[in-house]
């Protein structure tokens, strides 16, 4: 049985090997030389005393943070609602849908949605607002990266939700606690893992955003994943750019130790 199981591990072991080690390998090698092929420690240099990569690296943060937090506040009462449906899993499934359609699909209908002569215009004139600009704004790409993650967040808060057996909140309400204080003290702990997961799935990617910064955000939202684009097909600069996709991978471990389930005795708290 232990040699089957290592056989098809195999296949998995390739896998890693090759598109998430090695490229993390690559990345992390190419960041060591400049634009000339020397080897150097400027770009990490650079990177640290500079305040356009400083300020860059704390806009990218700080975006990806409100990306979250807006994804977090309407997921969770969406997941909570759903498992609490009898037909849960048909509608679980026009949540996933939309990461059916293609990114860039969804951006330009977003561009078409938030334009002058768009839908969203079309009623505000209707209701005696008026023309406001909504494409090329902060909010704009906020709101279309949070719809876009959204099912990624609503998923793992789900599952997790369905996961808590049915007896403690019964025994919860028992015990004389109202709705709320069952909730407080017995739903939301218990789903913790399902909204660290989330978080997990929405801030980390939110992080390298670099499509929608141009397509929504009009080229005003610079982030980290905006840079590395321009390093690569603009400057050239693979090195910088090389350094500041490790910046990102060194983000990513960060959120994870935060965000991952800690572990005492062998046993998940």
């Amino acid at each position: 049985m232990k040699n089957i199981r290592r056989f098809y591990s195999i296949p998995y072991f390739f896998w890693l090997l090759f598109f998430v080690i090695a490229p993390v390998i690559l990345i992390v090698y190419q960041s060591f030389f400049d634009m000339h092929g020397n080897f150097t420690l400027s770009n990490y240099h650079t990177y640290l005393t500079s305040k356009t990569y400083l300020m860059m690296t704390v806009n990218s943060v700080l975006f990806a943070f409100l990306i979250t937090l807006m994804t977090l506040l309407i997921s969770y009462p969406t997941a909570y609602f759903l498992s609490k449906l009898k037909h849960r899993q048909l509608l679980l499934l026009l949540v996933v849908l939309p990461t059916w359609i293609n990114l860039l699909l969804k951006a330009y209908a977003f561009i078409g949605i938030f334009s002058a002569n768009g839908s969203v215009n079309d009623f505000l004139r209707f209701i005696g607002i008026g023309q406001k600009q909504l494409l090329f704004t902060d909010f704009s790409f906020m709101f279309v990266a949070a719809y876009i993650e959204l099912p990624f967040m609503i998923m793992p808060i789900f599952n997790a939700l369905e996961e808590i057996n049915p007896s403690l909140i019964s025994a919860s309400r028992d015990l004389g606690a109202n709705n709320f204080e069952t909730f407080r003290r017995v739903i939301f702990p218990l789903s913790l893992n399902g909204v660290k997961s989330g978080v997990q799935a929405v801030f980390i990617p939110s992080l390298s955003l670099f499509m929608l910064t141009r397509l929504i955000g009009g080229n005003r939202v610079i982030t980290l994943g905006t840079a590395i684009e321009e390093h690569f097909l603009v400057t050239q600069n693979w090195g910088m750019g090389s350094t500041i996709g490790v910046i990102l991978i060194v983000a990513m471990f960060i959120v994870m130790m935060l965000t991952g389930e800690k572990r005492k005795g062998g046993r998940a708290k």
